[in-house]
């Protein structure tokens, strides 16, 4: 593996793989056993991987916690060359920003609801610097997890519009045995928030089974089920729990018919954890894989 920080020797890096598959495997580092997880779909599927490690400053509000994002560079060195990472591109905020950047990327509508509307411009964030990779690195294939699943949403609609020419591959959720999603920012966690942070996963679980045996039929049902479930936890500090068509990402009364999308983001101590469950998938339970 080679670790690159310039934009100048990635590209000429990969100038004479063109002829490969590259995939690309956006990241902003700390690596867990989610992101190995795309990096091996991106092993199996690519001649070439791709692995980006940038804690993007856009992509924070001014109260967020850019400045103490996780950030272990040789940790993830490792972890990424052991996963089978051909080129890991881990460039400094002035090698991608040079200058308060004028241009950037804006998705409407889809980032009206959940995330994007309790994180005013965080998308812009994520759309721009995505946008900056794909032109850097110029991949065949990028690799999200559907832990995020607006972010995986939002990433398809501009390479739609833009006319990317690159494929996008949403992957399962990675869980913990005890089904926490795994994230970065679960290191934040005490003991005690860890504990109790599982209701989200136990929550949309019990939403899914009580759907397919027909005992939920509402997308009002599903929230009023799911804000008493988490508000039973005394740490927990709900952001929102939405029912949205998906992908379209629109509100809808009924869990029944079509594809949807049961979200939730909460906070425990100053940690925002996010989750999701996409209804009407072919086993009609939480996207996600131990």
């Amino acid at each position: 593996m080679k670790t690159v920080e310039t934009v100048k020797e990635l590209r000429s890096c990969l100038r004479p793989l063109r002829d490969r598959r590259i995939g690309l495997v956006p990241t902003m580092g700390y690596l867990h056993e989610g992101h190995v997880s795309l990096i091996r779909k991106a092993r199996e599927e690519c001649d070439v991987v791709v692995l980006s490690v940038f804690v993007n400053p856009l992509q924070f509000g001014p109260q967020e916690d850019f400045a103490r994002y996780p950030r272990d560079l040789e940790r993830d060195a490792r972890i990424a060359e052991q996963a089978g990472v051909d080129f890991l591109f881990a460039p400094p905020v002035e090698e991608m920003y040079p200058q308060q950047p004028l241009t950037k990327v804006t998705v409407s509508q889809l980032t009206d609801r959940l995330c994007g509307a309790s994180r005013p411009g965080h998308f812009d964030g994520v759309a721009t610097v995505v946008a900056k990779l794909f032109h850097i690195v110029e991949p065949d294939r990028a690799y999200f997890g559907m832990k995020d699943a607006q972010q995986v949403t939002v990433v398809e609609q501009m390479v739609r519009d833009l006319h990317f020419p690159v494929t996008v591959v949403p992957c399962p959720t990675v869980r913990e045995e005890d089904g926490l999603a795994l994230s970065s920012r679960n290191v934040y966690l005490s003991a005690e928030e860890r504990s109790q942070a599982t209701v989200l996963s136990a929550g949309l679980r019990e939403v899914a089974e009580k759907v397919k045996r027909g005992e939920m039929t509402l997308a009002s049902q599903a929230i009023d089920y799911l804000k008493r479930r988490i508000s039973s936890k005394p740490l927990a500090r709900i952001d929102y729990v939405d029912v949205l068509a998906f992908p379209e990402l629109t509100p809808v009364k009924e869990l029944t018919g079509r594809r949807v999308i049961v979200a939730v983001a909460v906070r425990f101590g100053s940690t925002r954890l996010i989750d999701n469950i996409i209804l009407h998938e072919k086993e009609d339970l939480p996207c996600s894989a131990r």
